[in-house]
């Protein structure tokens, strides 16, 4: 893990909501992404996942309907790293009403956090990529649908500060100003957090992928001694900014 800081939510007027919605382009990540929906999404499967890209500030609800349920929060189009909040769906329903609903993963406690939203305050695509971390291996094996494109040595948690296991997803994409830091030239924050450490260097011990400089270079790859991040080489860290998009399935193993 690495000392991630949560940046503000920002609030955006309604004028800037509507301006951003009717400026929203599919993700240049990910070349076969669709914006039309010919099926219900399903969960994510070797051949793609979806991804429900908010547009308009939406209520998380514990199940799909507008009335008589419990209401969790709001999910703002921008997520608290200050880019666009972009989600991994796990599936969806319409209603009795004929309203449609998305079930996805949010970047909260516990592990494994997963709510409903409403479809209509949303952009959906098709996002073919997925990532699995194997830390038992120590790698990182990045996949276009169903074919293998790439495999990164890394860093995992060491036994004391372990990597979570589970179904996560990419949560932001945030550029370092310095690579020779300790977190090298990308942090990708995950939507995973640590089962030991509730808080860690100023932030609530959040997962993500990362680069490596500075102090972070004395850990070498395939070993496990991270405090629960996964740690890459930058150009392997650069390369998969450069394809993946937010909201992408990780499975760690």
């Amino acid at each position: 893990m690495s000392p991630v800081r949560r940046r503000a939510r920002v609030l955006l007027s309604t004028a800037v909501l509507s301006s951003a919605a009717l400026a929203y382009t599919a993700p240049s990540a990910g070349a076969g992404a669709s914006l039309a929906r010919a099926a219900p999404a399903g969960p994510p499967t070797a051949a793609q996942a979806w991804v429900a890209k908010v547009v308009y500030p939406t209520i998380a609800r514990a199940a799909p309907r507008l009335t008589h349920v419990r209401r969790l929060f709001t999910v703002a189009p921008v997520s608290a790293w200050g880019t666009s909040t972009e989600l991994l769906v796990l599936g969806s329903r319409v209603d009795a009403a004929g309203h449609p609903w998305l079930r996805v993963r949010l970047d909260y406690r516990p592990n494994g956090f997963a709510a409903w939203i409403d479809e209509e305050d949303t952009v959906m695509y098709r996002d073919p990529w997925r990532i699995v971390v194997s830390r038992e291996r120590r790698e990182v094996r990045v996949y276009d649908a169903d074919r293998l494109e790439r495999t990164f040595a890394a860093v995992v948690g060491k036994p004391s500060t372990p990597t979570p296991a589970g179904l996560f997803a990419i949560a932001a994409k945030l550029p370092q100003p310095d690579p020779g830091q300790f977190e090298g030239s990308w942090v990708l924050p995950l939507t995973a957090h640590s089962e030991v450490l509730r808080t860690f260097e100023g932030g609530d011990g959040q997962v993500a992928l990362h680069g490596r400089g500075g102090a972070s270079l004395a850990d070498p790859l395939h070993s496990a001694r991270s405090h629960g991040c996964v740690r890459l080489a930058n150009a392997a860290i650069g390369w998969i900014a450069g394809h993946v998009p937010v909201g992408t399935p990780v499975r760690i193993l």
